[in-house]
C-alpha cells in the first residue's frame, strides 16, 4: 500500500510518500517542500506536486490525508486562518486525483505521530511516568499555536481530538505581564491576545521588542537568546504555562508531546529553567503535573508521519 501525506501550515506546506512495507510498518520514500505563500490555491499547490514528478501520483495512492493548520468542517473543508486559500475535498478524485482522501487538522496529524517513529525518537525534556492507557497531549509552536490530544480506542488504535485552543485569551498573571499584554493589544491592534501571539514566532520578536525596544524579526532574535537572555526567560515561561494548561485541560498522564518548528529549531525554550518551572507550578495540581513527561519532537516532517500513520490505521479498518 502506498499513501500520500500533507502537512499544509501557515509557512511550508510538506508532502511525503510512504510505503508500508511486509511488516506492516511505514517506509518514508520521499518528501516535498512548497511555499505556502507561493501557490494561489490548494489546486494549484497539487497541481506543483505532480509536476515536480513527485514518486507516488495522486491517482496511484491507496490513501492520502492531508492536514491543514486550521478547523477542519463536514470532515471534507477547511478555510485556514493564516492561510489566504481554502481546501476542499469534497470531490477529491475529480479535482485532486485522489481516489481516497481524509482532510484532518494539523495537530491532530502531531497527535498520531507521537505514536509513530518520530514521536518514539522523541527526547524527554521533563521526567514522569507514562500511563499507557491514558490521554497524550500535543502542542507546538510555529506560525501559530497548534494543539490536540491523543486517546486509546476500543480497536487497539487512536482517536484524536482536534482543538483550535491557540484561538483562546492568553492568561497574563503579574503587573510585568498586563503591560506586555497592553503593549500587545496595541502593537497589535487585537482586541485580546491569545496563544497564537504570545506563543509563536511572531511571539518572539513582540516578547523581545517590548523587553528591549528592538524591533527584530525571530530568525534575528534567536541567536540572541543566550541563557541569561531576559527574552529566553520571558518565551521559556510563557511556553511552559501553555503546555501545563494543556496538560491539565486534557489530564494528560500518558505524557504531553511538543512538536511544531519554533522548538524543534530552539529547544533552549523548553529546556530552560523558566520553562520547567513554570510547568510543574500549581497550587493544586504539582502532584498531578510531576507526574507527567514532557518530550520534544524535533523532526519538522512528524505532521507527515502522524498523517500516514492515520491513513495506515483507516486502511486497516477496511
Amino acid at each position: 500500500m502506498n499513501i500520500i501525506a500533507a502537512d499544509i501550515g501557515g509557512t511550508n506546506s510538506r508532502f511525503a510518500h510512504f510505503e508500508v512495507a511486509g511488516d506492516g510498518a511505514l517506509r518514508l520514500i520521499k518528501t516535498y517542500w512548497l511555499k505556502t505563500k507561493e501557490v494561489p490555491s490548494f489546486g494549484r499547490l497539487i497541481a506543483e506536486l505532480i509536476e515536480s514528478n513527485f514518486s507516488l501520483q495522486p491517482n496511484k495512492a491507496d490513501i492520502a490525508v492531508i492536514a491543514v493548520a486550521g478547523p477542519v468542517e463536514r470532515g471534507v473543508y477547511s478555510s485556514p486562518p493564516f492561510i489566504a486559500w481554502d481546501i476542499d475535498i469534497s470531490q477529491a478524485e475529480k479535482d485532486f486525483g485522489f481516489r481516497r482522501c481524509l482532510l484532518i487538522n494539523d495537530f491532530v496529524a502531531q497527535a498520531f505521530a507521537c505514536r509513530s517513529p518520530v514521536g518514539r525518537d522523541a527526547k524527554q525534556i521533563l521526567s514522569g511516568t507514562i500511563a499507557h492507557d491514558a490521554t497524550v497531549a500535543v502542542i507546538g509552536a510555529g506560525t501559530g499555536l497548534g494543539k490536540a490530544a491523543l486517546v486509546p480506542d476500543t480497536a487497539g488504535g487512536f482517536m484524536a481530538v482536534p482543538s483550535e485552543g491557540g484561538h483562546s485569551n492568553f492568561p497574563f498573571v503579574s503587573r510585568k505581564e498586563f503591560d506586555f499584554q497592553d503593549f500587545l493589544i496595541r502593537e497589535t491592534g487585537d482586541v485580546y491576545i491569545t496563544g497564537n501571539t504570545v506563543v509563536s514566532g511572531r511571539g518572539i520578536s513582540l516578547i523581545h521588542r517590548f523587553l528591549t525596544g528592538e524591533n527584530a524579526d525571530p530568525k534575528e532574535v534567536i541567536p540572541m537568546l543566550l541563557p541569561d537572555s531576559r527574552t529566553l526567560r520571558w518565551v521559556a515561561r510563557f511556553y511552559g504555562r501553555a503546555c501545563r494548561n494543556h496538560a491539565l485541560e486534557t489530564l494528560s498522564l500518558g505524557g504531553l508531546y511538543i512538536a511544531g518548528g519554533v522548538a524543534g529549531r530552539t529547544p533552549e525554550l523548553v529546556t530552560h529553567e523558566a520553562f520547567s518551572t513554570e510547568f510543574r507550578s500549581s497550587p493544586t495540581m504539582s502532584k498531578i503535573l510531576e507526574q507527567i513527561p514532557v518530550f520534544l519532537i524535533s523532526n519538522e516532517e512528524s505532521g507527515l508521519w502522524g498523517a500516514a500513520l492515520l491513513g495506515l490505521q483507516t486502511l486497516r479498518k477496511r
